[in-house]
């Protein structure tokens, strides 16, 4: 099963979100420059593409299902998406062998952006991962932003890190939120099922994503190991022994969360505001995920003291 958000068809629990903007379009209000800002996995990418979807297939047989917050994959809109055909629709992410969207990538956009338009209809560029632009991308990016076509709207993704306020100031910010109560029910919804039947509730970590819940699993599951057989500090444990966390840049920073979910239920335990190395871990796990630093010295010494000692 793939949770790829140019193929969800179905939205979940962002529904508000999609009214907001869909108002906002009526009203001919629609920000030219919007930022969705939130945590990896709540389904931002995906309700930037049921808003393209909407306003692109307003006109055509099969328009967007607004009640039921549905893409009709007969509309086609949608097939010209999948079919990465659709030319009023751009879209910009990190290459798989890249972990960087480079300044090719942002030329291209640009020479394509400032081709004729092979109809009246509004065009969308969706820059996933936009934490990941390079100087040089950045610095191309913004003068397209500064005056961009007629008729085009911009939708930055940003997975709540740091991004240069040159660019931020440039964009409208929405927040993208889902509490734990919401982001169970969506990932029972996503995979039909009780979560609570693939992984121990030791694990299950207020701070995640429904989007890291899937992905979570799902990689294990790859693996071959049973989260459901795993508390929260047998399972550290088996991550920094298996080196799980060098296999996936998304399981790593799920680790991290998970590191910061061992000390505050330690703190919660203790019933005081402090723990042995509490500040100290925090602040390492923090610069390391703010500054790209190597990990395997932070998840050793993490075992040496924390785990082991």
């Amino acid at each position: 099963m793939s949770l790829s958000p140019i193929n969800q068809t179905n939205l979940f629990s962002l529904d508000n979100y999609l009214l907001e903007f869909i108002e906002l379009y009526k009203k001919k209000k629609l920000p030219t420059k919007i930022l969705l800002s939130g945590d990896k996995g709540l389904g931002k990418s995906t309700l930037a593409f049921h808003l393209v979807n909407y306003i692109l297939s307003i006109n055509e047989e099969h328009p967007y299902i607004i009640k039921d917050f549905k893409i009709n994959p007969d509309n086609k809109s949608y097939k010209l998406t999948i079919n990465g055909s659709n030319p009023n629709l751009f879209l910009v992410d990190t290459l798989s062998d890249k972990k960087k969207i480079d300044i090719n990538q942002i030329r291209e956009l640009i020479i394509n952006l400032n081709k004729s338009s092979f109809n009246n209809k509004e065009r969308f560029i969706i820059i996933d991962n936009i934490e990941t632009l390079n100087i040089s991308s950045i610095n191309a990016l913004l003068k397209i932003l500064e005056e961009p076509p007629t008729n085009t709207y911009f939708i930055l993704i940003n997975n709540d890190r740091f991004i240069l306020p040159t660019l931020r100031s440039r964009c409208i910010n929405f927040k993208i939120f889902l509490n734990h109560k919401t982001c169970i029910s969506v990932i029972n919804k996503i995979l039909d099922d009780d979560i609570l039947k693939f992984i121990n509730k030791d694990l299950i970590n207020y701070y995640l994503t429904p989007g890291q819940l899937f992905f979570l699993v799902e990689f294990f599951k790859i693996q071959k190991h049973d989260l459901k057989d795993h508390d929260l500090e047998s399972f550290l444990k088996l991550v920094i022994k298996d080196n799980l966390y060098k296999k996936n840049s998304l399981i790593r920073d799920i680790i991290f969360e998970y590191f910061e979910f061992y000390f505050r239920k330690k703190v919660k335990l203790a019933k005081t505001n402090t723990f042995k190395y509490y500040d100290y871990f925090l602040k390492r796990i923090n610069n390391t995920k703010k500054f790209n630093l190597d990990e395997e010295s932070l998840f050793m010494e993490f075992e040496y003291k924390i785990l082991n000692g």
